[in-house]
């Protein structure tokens, strides 16, 4: 008998004023009877509306039948199927928008916690000691991946459970990229990312930290001269854009990538941490995506006493998640919406001092459809600021572009891409915010997963 409660079994977290000095996590998932309960709120639905809002198309409604059942193993055998990092996407995945929104019990209740379910499915398998990965048997054929973010670790996954040998090319120290330098440890622990790394690597994933492709090793040397048939370009969108206001050169001013790899990647929330980082106490975050509002929470964890979401739209214009606006307002997080930047002011030794903003009115829909913010005359003020942190969105770094012959890209550096991933160099393949702009985890796992299939078929009839 399906569970008709009207509402989601609720998810437990650390109480706000505790949580927002300290990178723990916030929510701490679902106990057995708690996942088995939701589990039974799903109603099966015939048609499986749920599936068709999942970028990387898990079987939704056979993975919570087997929770309700208390078979868990099970559970995680049927999302593993389509998704390389599923504790990754119970975590940080918009499902409200996506599997969520079409959940038929949220059309007069709130839909199945589809996401929390995935959580607390990984959670399980990853507690287990004795679970043995199958490592397929080789094929023979090689493929290289730039980039270990959500897009390149699950065409890695899913390349190397068809017996490809797969070498995935980071740039940075530690595999994971945005999962690791972008998303806070609050939202998702470090150690969550290996262990889905850690499960790749069983598989016979090889991961090469430190390489900066187009800087140690070209892609057209890749194909070249290492044997690799195919590559695909995951290298995500990690170039920060900046207003172009007079100021932002001072001391205290950040890109939103910066900060957050110096606080996440780097761990400058430690105490023996050596890596520099203001410690501010009125910061102001310009911007209102998921990203602004993970570095305005990591800002009131480091220790600062007021904390600004400065947003040129209202709230309801606010582009990141309700749930992570909600959490950042629990957490003493103060919205300056319908404003905007005109300058950042600084004293004498070139320290940020405060910045100087104009408020804004709603006018008419521009062409994303949102009504496009125009600024009121004569409303200048300035915010009492120390520390400034840009958070307006990023582009891809036109290093590969660069060093690449035959690829194309977008005017704004995006690589240019069919349906497929497939680019305009033969073998070359490409997905997530490389491809796209900055997007969220899921999409770009979508991406990875189809560029997969697609260089999969590719090998395979070039060696007919």
């Amino acid at each position: 008998m399906p569970n008709m409660s009207p509402n989601k079994a609720p998810m437990p977290a650390q109480d706000p004023n505790v949580r927002n000095k300290n990178f723990l996590e916030v929510a701490t998932g679902y106990t057995e009877e708690v996942a088995i309960e939701e589990a039974q709120r799903c109603l099966n639905c015939k048609h499986k509306p749920c599936v068709s809002g999942c970028p990387v198309q898990i079987a939704i409604p056979d993975f919570i039948r087997e929770v309700a059942n208390g078979n868990f193993a099970g559970a995680y055998d049927v999302i593993s199927k389509s998704s390389s990092l599923p504790a990754v996407c119970g975590r940080v995945c918009p499902q409200e928008t996506q599997c969520e929104s079409k959940c038929v019990r949220g059309i007069k209740t709130e839909p199945v916690g589809i996401g929390r379910l995935e959580r607390f499915v990984a959670d399980w398998h990853n507690a287990q000691t004795d679970v043995e990965v199958k490592k397929p048997q080789p094929n023979g054929h090689k493929v290289a991946i730039i980039g270990s973010g959500p897009a390149g670790l699950t065409c890695a996954g899913d390349l190397a459970k068809k017996g490809y040998d797969v070498t995935v090319f980071e740039a940075l120290h530690l595999a994971g990229g945005v999962l690791v330098y972008g998303i806070p440890e609050f939202r998702l622990p470090k150690s969550i990312v290996q262990k889905e790394v850690d499960t790749l690597k069983a598989l016979g994933v090889k991961v090469e930290t430190n390489m900066v492709i187009g800087r140690v090793i070209s892609i057209d040397e890749l194909m070249d001269e290492y044997g690799f048939e195919s590559v695909f370009i995951g290298s995500g969108a990690g170039l920060p854009r900046f207003m172009g206001i007079p100021g932002e050169n001072l001391c205290g001013v950040y890109s939103a990538n910066e900060f957050l790899t110096r606080t996440n990647l780097m761990k400058a929330y430690k105490d023996d941490s050596t890596t520099p980082i203001m410690h501010a106490k009125k910061v102001a975050i310009v911007g209102g995506g998921n990203v602004a509002m993970d570095a305005a929470r990591c800002a009131k964890r480091l220790g600062a006493e007021e904390v600004y979401i400065v947003y040129r739209r209202s709230e309801e214009e606010l582009p990141a998640r309700k749930e992570e606006v909600e959490h950042a307002k629990e957490e003493g997080i103060i919205f300056k919406l319908l404003n905007n930047p005109v300058e950042i002011l600084g004293n004498e030794e070139e320290f940020v001092t405060g910045m100087k903003c104009i408020k804004m009115e709603l006018g008419e829909p521009d062409a994303s459809g949102r009504r496009r913010p125009v600024a009121v005359e004569g409303s200048e003020f300035v915010l009492d600021v120390d520390a400034v942190v840009i958070s307006i969105g990023t582009s891809p770094n036109p290093l590969i572009k660069a060093t690449t012959k035959g690829l194309e890209t977008q005017k704004w550096g995006g690589i240019i891409a069919d349906d497929n991933g497939l680019t305009s160099r033969e073998g070359v393949y490409a997905g997530g915010d490389a491809v796209t702009g900055a997007a969220t985890v899921i999409l770009a796992m979508g991406a990875g997963k189809t560029a997969a299939s697609a260089i999969d078929e590719y090998i395979q009839n070039k060696n007919k």
